[in-house]
């Protein structure tokens, strides 16, 4: 198949989901503009930094391309008279950088191509979509079945997986998708056990898993074929949105913000239970559970996007569960990560920030039950439960569920072994990831407790008492020496004759202020 020959990598394998964060350094003015240098950091290692240059154009730009999500983006206004004043450069960069610290904090925004391209133009310069449509041509060269009706653009949140709408020549109003993938971080498999593993994905059925048509592999990326379905996913539902839509506009700024009735909650959260723990009894690695992964079918719940693990991509909460050192296995990340679909299918947003400390009214207390054992602060510190006690909580443990079809996924034994492999790489590294970070906040808050107004006012107030007490002690043995000194001319011939003393060496002992 001409799909399988090797095709250059669109990119380094990059996680993606690593937070950039920007800081405006200096302004310089030229003979008519003023360019903004910017210090960019990936993650919390000052040595993974670099500095870009902007000029307001160049936010201005962004701002129109981020329209799309229907944000109030606080981008300073133009000026064209005055522009170059200093008080006004720096007025201007303060807002700014106001600028940028919101569109790095939002969850949605800073994840798009167009923030990357911005803040990491060496890293993500490459035309995603051009290197998709390379690999589709390829493909369709060995199988003219098929034929592309059009590009589903930017309807996922991922940078460097692409969709296409499809039809069968033959069937011609049967409407399928396509999605290409590249390569991610997290792939461990060998090529081989990576393709072969990816060909099984048809032959999975359940239930509650969306039926793979076609799969196919090469060395640095997946392509999959799915039937198309106009109603959408779980995410399109709750924000009522066009399944097509690019996914900015979808789910950036909700219109209208609405939680599910009680009995959808507890029949889609007893279905997505149900096909996370058949997938953890199989040794499939998941790790991908949010609200786009679950495809709505009728009243069925259908998960997507099972390749993603083998291919090594990144979870779309990872900067979420990489904060917490208790939640470091696949399986506890499937469980973190239901408790912030159980939280959006409640109340019809995701969460403000992980932990949360109080919850929101719900229909039902089963249902905040649930969620506290998911994303409260005790969990995230403690630890997540399984997903078999999940099942056995009130809010699920009396659905009953009516399907007669018999799940059936078989992966060879030494395909298996391969998959439990990989699923320990994927795990250690994000253990790692977790005490860096980890080591990190404590050295954050150590300096800041340091630096902080209250703790150098205790330093000055025991460097005070320190020095009144050494005055006193000098004080002390300065009288003592002088008494002595009296005593002994006062004793005259009574006291015995001696041979002159050496003099007392002064004491080399040095007293340490605590660091």
């Amino acid at each position: 198949m001409a799909f399988m020959e090797k095709l250059p990598a669109g990119k380094v394998l990059l996680d993606d989901t690593v937070p950039l964060t920007a800081a405006i350094e200096a302004s310089q003015s030229l003979q008519s503009h003023t360019e903004y240098i910017i210090r960019v950091q990936r993650g919390i290692s000052v040595e993974n930094s670099w500095q870009i240059v902007r000029r307001y154009s160049d936010f201005d730009l962004l701002n129109n391309s981020l329209q799309i999500a229907g944000l109030s983006l606080p981008l300073p206004p133009k000026k064209l008279i005055g522009n170059m004043d200093r008080e006004f450069i720096a007025e201007r960069q303060k807002g700014l950088q106001n600028y940028l610290n919101v569109i790095t904090t939002n969850h949605i925004l800073s994840n798009c191509e167009l923030v990357k391209k911005f803040l990491d133009p060496n890293n993500y310069s490459a035309n995603y979509t051009e290197i998709a449509l390379q690999h589709v041509s390829m493909f369709f060269r060995s199988e003219p079945k098929w034929e592309v009706v059009e590009p589903l653009k930017d309807i996922g949140w991922r940078i460097r997986k692409k969709y296409f709408l499809m039809k069968i020549k033959n069937q011609p109003k049967e409407r399928l998708v396509l999605s290409w993938a590249d390569l991610g971080p997290d792939k461990y498999l060998s090529d081989k056990d990576f393709q072969c593993l990816i060909k099984l994905l048809p032959s999975c059925l359940h239930p509650y898993i969306y039926r793979v048509t076609f799969a196919t592999a090469n060395e640095s990326s997946a392509l999959l074929i799915r039937m198309f379905n106009e109603k959408g996913t779980l995410k399109d539902l709750i924000y009522k949105a066009k399944p097509k839509d690019p996914f900015l506009k979808k789910y950036c700024n909700p219109k209208k913000v609405q939680g599910l009735e009680l009995q959808q909650i507890k029949t889609y959260g007893r279905q997505v239970l149900e096909v996370l723990k058949f997938l953890h009894d199989k040794g499939f690695p998941y790790g991908h559970l949010h609200a786009s992964n679950v495809m709505l079918d009728g009243d069925t719940c259908r998960l997507l996007d099972l390749e993603n693990s083998l291919l090594g991509l990144p979870s779309f909460y990872r900067s979420y569960f990489s904060q917490f050192r208790k939640i470091n296995t696949l399986e506890s990340v499937d469980v973190h990560c239901f408790g912030h679909l159980l939280y959006e299918m409640t109340y019809g947003r995701p969460p403000d920030s992980v932990p949360v400390d109080s919850f929101p009214p719900a229909p039902s207390m089963a249902v905040v039950a649930v969620l506290e054992s998911t994303l409260s602060c005790e969990a995230c510190k403690n630890g997540m439960p399984t997903v078999s006690r999940l099942l056995q909580m009130p809010l699920f443990s009396d659905v009953l569920l009516t399907t007669s079809e018999k799940p059936q996924f078989k992966i060879p034994t030494k395909l298996k072994e391969a998959l439990r492999i990989a699923k320990e790489c994927i795990e250690k590294r994000l253990i790692e990831e977790q005490k860096q970070i980890h080591q990190h906040r404590r050295l954050t808050r150590a300096q800041s407790h340091h630096g902080s107004e209250e703790e150098r006012k205790r330093r000055k107030i025991l460097a005070r008492k320190k020095s009144k007490r050494s005055a006193v002690e000098n004080n002390e043995e300065h009288s003592a020496k002088y008494s002595n000194s009296n005593n002994s001319a006062g004793s005259g011939a009574s006291s015995p004759l001696t041979s002159p003393s050496s003099p007392t060496p002064p004491s080399t002992a040095v007293e340490h202020a605590p660091f």
